[in-house]
């Protein structure tokens, strides 16, 4: 139950009323007995670092998307810059992707020595706008990132046309978007490179990790990339039957996965229906508790299409500056007073002073980004939030907006 009355908020409240006794962190991880009875388990066999377990890992993550294979790596990071590495794009390249995204979207444009261009975003969704892709198309564009921006699918039907039409690669940038689908399939269920993220605020946590889908002999020669451009494994060389000669035959990284964060995967992927269900539930919880304030032109709800399934990594308020006596700043210092955190996602890369500064990008360069950006607030939003939480979240949320209405 509401432990505060939503529609009485015409004046503004006094310091102490209403507030939550303790603090309500943004997105703690939901590991439980299994992750830790696992991960034991792990630690007290023969493999500590990539194994079996990781290779069930793989196995697995690759069965629940529909993906040919899966090669299971330390970052949704890792895995994008593999991808990148693998294709062959280097210095003379360009990547089309986002500027609503963490930076490492750019950052693994600039290790293989290409230069990213970044295209402005849907003013709904906030994902990758496919018509500004494609005025942004030149002789040197090689590939597109698409970020599934909040656990929203990009319009990948739109971007594979374009990519399919100019011989581009598309690699999707899934952080946010297991599990979601575009259309009745699943993300990561395609023959492209699709870089999932396993961190610690991720819907599926190994503490740190990733995963990288796609076809599978692309992903045989991505695999010897990530692991120093060994020609074979330490699992392959050590395990019964292995051999002790392995060949360098490029430079690679050193990007595999281990035997204890794949073991917290393997039981966060028993457990994800629950999980999913309970992010759900809050999730409908916001959009009924918000639905009048977003009536009355105060906010801006996240939006769902039809077409997709959301993951709903995110949830992601837009104030209205023309409604509210409040900007964005103000309002986050607002809900720490009320013991509630909340995020910010994200910085767009174009206002960071390196690409600011190498690339020369001004604010309004993109001006949906930035205007986004410069209303959005993200909401607590994970398995472990209680009724009473979800309930507080809303009422600071209505209290705050009404005491500052215009």
């Amino acid at each position: 139950m509401m432990r505060s009355e939503l529609t009485d908020s015409s004046v503004a409240p006094t310091p102490d009323e209403n507030v939550r006794p303790t603090f309500l962190p943004f997105s703690p991880p939901s590991v439980g007995p299994e992750e830790i009875a696992e991960v034991v388990a792990a630690l007290q066999s023969d493999w500590i670092t990539t194994g079996p377990r990781t290779q069930e890992f793989a196995r697995t993550f690759a069965d629940s998307v529909g993906a040919p294979a899966a090669l299971a790596l330390n970052s949704c990071t890792a895995g994008l810059h593999v991808a990148l590495a693998t294709l062959g794009i280097g210095a003379g390249d360009e990547v089309i992707t986002t500027p609503m995204t963490f930076c490492s979207s750019a950052n693994v444009i600039v290790h293989v020595g290409a230069t990213p261009v970044l295209a402005d975003v849907e003013p709904d969704t906030l994902n990758l706008c496919p018509t500004e892709v494609a005025k942004r198309i030149t002789p040197r564009t090689r590939a597109i990132i698409a970020v599934h921006y909040a656990g929203h699918p990009a319009e990948l039907t739109a971007l594979r046309a374009i990519a399919d039409q100019h011989g581009l690669a598309l690699i999707e940038d899934a952080a946010h978007a297991y599990p979601a689908a575009y259309r009745g399939t699943p993300i990561g269920g395609g023959s492209n490179p699709v870089a999932f993220s396993f961190y610690a605020t991720k819907n599926l946590t190994t503490g740190e990790g990733g995963m990288l889908t796609g076809d599978a002999e692309f992903l045989d020669r991505a695999r010897i990339v990530s692991l120093h451009g060994m020609s074979r494994d330490a699992w392959k060389r050590y395990a019964k039957g292995g051999s002790w000669h392995y060949d360098v035959v490029l430079p690679g990284f050193k990007y595999n996965m281990t035997d204890l964060a794949a073991a917290l995967g393997l039981v966060q992927l028993r457990r994800m229906g629950d999980l999913q269900r309970r992010r759900q539930e809050v999730v409908n919880a916001y959009m009924a508790g918000f639905a009048e304030l977003a009536a009355e032109g105060l906010l801006e709800l996240p939006v769902h299409r039809p077409h997709v399934d959301h993951a709903w990594h995110l949830f992601v308020l837009r104030l209205r500056p023309d409604r509210l006596r409040i900007g964005r700043d103000a309002f986050i210092t607002a809900m720490t007073e009320q013991n509630i955190a909340t995020s910010v996602h994200f910085i767009p890369v174009h206002l960071h002073p390196y690409y600011r500064d190498r690339y020369g990008f001004a604010p309004t360069d993109f001006p949906v980004a930035y205007d986004a950006y410069s209303r959005m607030v993200s909401l607590p939003l994970h398995p472990r939030l209680a009724d009473d939480d979800v309930a507080d979240v809303i009422a600071a949320v209505h209290r705050i907006v009404r005491a500052n209405r215009l």
